[in-house]
Order: C-alpha cells, then sequence, then structure tokens
C-alpha cells in the first residue's frame, strides 16, 4: 500500500493510493497515520477495504507528511561510505545516532525555511521508515519485522549549527521545515530489497546526489537493531538513514542552499519530492 496524508497544515487526512494512482480518502476508515494507529495495527485493516468506494481526492490537493507526530524522531549521520570520504570524515565502527524535532516535520514539496542568519543550510536525500511495533533489545535478524513502512526524508542540515557552534549536530538540525517526509509512505511488503533502491537529488535542474542503498555502511536491519539497544522504539517512531555523497558540505568550494533554490529529490518506489528553498520570514 501507498498511503498519503493530504490537506492543509494541520489539518490532514489519511489517504491512499489506489492502482489508478489516485489519490483516495480514507477519514470514515482512520483517523490518521499516527503512533495509536501503528500501535493499534492499523495497517492490517486497510487491507479489508475495497478502494474504489472510497471517495477520490482532487489531485492538486496538498500532501502532507505521510506519518503524523512522531513521537521520536531520529536519524543516523555518515551511513555511505562516499559520503564520509566527501568529509574526510572516518569510516564508522557503530552507527551515529542523532535526534531531529518531530516539530521539524513538514510536507514533501512544502518550503523549506532558512534560518535567521543561516549561510550553510545543505541538502541531503534519505531514506526513512517508520516503526510499527514496539522495539527494544531486538536481534537484527527480525528487525525489518518492526519496520511498517518506507518513505523518503530530506534531512535539510544547517552547517554551521551543526558544525561550529558548542554542542551536538541537533542544533543544525532541528530547524522548521528540515525534515519534509513522503509523499507516499510505502509498506514493507512492496519494498522487495531495501538495500537495492536508486536515490537522487536534483538542485535547480542539476543531479547532485545519484548513489544506491547498497552503499550504506549499516543496513536498515542493523539500524534498528543497534537503535533498539538504547532506546525502546515505539509505533510510530521514525529513523531517516543517511545520504549519499553530493551534499553542499562535501563539494570544492562548498556550495549551500539560498532563496529561490529548488531541490528534488526521489527515493526509487517511494516517489518524488519537491521544495523551494524560502528565508524565513518570507514564508
Amino acid at each position: 500500500m501507498k498511503l498519503v496524508r493530504h490537506g492543509q497544515a494541520g489539518q490532514e487526512r489519511p489517504g491512499i493510493i489506489d492502482a489508478q494512482g489516485q489519490i483516495r480518502d480514507l477519514g470514515d476508515h482512520c483517523k490518521d497515520f499516527d503512533p495509536a494507529f501503528f500501535a493499534g495495527d492499523g495497517l492490517r485493516q486497510l487491507k479489508t477495504i475495497d478502494l474504489q468506494s472510497l471517495p477520490l481526492v482532487g489531485a492538486d490537493t496538498r500532501l502532507g507528511p505521510c506519518v503524523a507526530r512522531p513521537g521520536t524522531f531520529l536519524a543516523i549521520g555518515l551511513n555511505y561510505v562516499q559520503h564520509a570520504i566527501e568529509t574526510n570524515a572516518p569510516i564508522p565502527t557503530d552507527p551515529i545516532i542523532f535526534s531531529k524535532a518531530p516539530s521539524c516535520v513538514s510536507g514533501p514539496n512544502d518550503p523549506v525555511l532558512l534560518p535567521k542568519g543561516s549561510t550553510k543550510t545543505d541538502w541531503e536525500v534519505e531514506l526513512a521508515f517508520v516503526v510499527g511495533k514496539r522495539a527494544h533489545y531486538v536481534e537484527e535478524s527480525e528487525a525489518l519485522d518492526y519496520i511498517a513502512g518506507y518513505f523518503i526524508c530530506n534531512d535539510v542540515s544547517e552547517r554551521e549549527f551543526q558544525l561550529e557552534r558548542s554542542g551536538q549536530w541537533q542544533k543544525g538540525k532541528m530547524f522548521p521545515t528540515f525534515g519534509p517526509i513522503g509523499p507516499w509512505l510505502v509498506t514493507s511488503d512492496e519494498i522487495a530489497d531495501v538495500q537495492n533502491l536508486g536515490l537522487w537529488l536534483e538542485l535547480n535542474g542539476k543531479r547532485i546526489q545519484n548513489s544506491s542503498t547498497s552503499d550504506m555502511i549499516f543496513s536498515i536491519a542493523k539500524i534498528l537493531s543497534d537503535t533498539s539497544q538504547y532506546v525502546a522504539l515505539e509505533p510510530g517512531d521514525i529513523i531517516t538513514t543517511g545520504t549519499p555523497p553530493g551534499v553542499g558540505l562535501g563539494m570544492k568550494p562548498e556550495a549551500y542552499l539560498k532563496p529561490g533554490d529548488v531541490m528534488r529529490l526521489g527515493v526509487e518506489g517511494l516517489g518524488v519530492q519537491e521544495q523551494r528553498v524560502v528565508r524565513w520570514g518570507e514564508q
């Protein structure tokens, strides 16, 4: 299944993509794709619905974040070999885990806001997933069974805040709109091999990230298993799993986002996002 949330910000309704690629409204069958939905085995219940009986949604309707109000939003740093090399960072021996604020989540095509004083805001196309059931001390061999589905995340990052100001990476990772997710939440049964998906990002029409999840240092199963050693992951929590090479930080000279720039990004089988960059206060 391909699940979406549609409508104005803060008023989104759950929806599903039918066989013809049209959005169908699910509001009469579930409240939202939130932690309670995943904890209540909501995905299984949706499989019994006749999609043709559902009302159609206009094709021009805004798409919101494909997961509502995650309790926890975690991320993995330096998880692609070539990305670590381009940023002159050592290859990690264990997954690097950091947090993004749930309040940074935005829709897949919503504007990305530049913070006040920002000069080094960067892009990062990533594969992300949502946890389907409580995961604590999970074995790697069983880890994929805990994942409800996958989606695209743009892990937008302000590099000065992240790397040049005292503290942890979170300072550059949590600003509002720094976590566009969607357009679709694709259930795990539709992804044959999560470690062999192409992913890419274009900036102003030029493709600058172009890789595959096969270049990951730590697999999706390893990420969930390792993270579950340190935190009890709950249904509806989301984890984004690292970016391939081609970020602004790794360019020579470095290059960063400016107002009016357009990012377009995709992951194989998970759709496409597009965001225009806007300065804070001008949205």
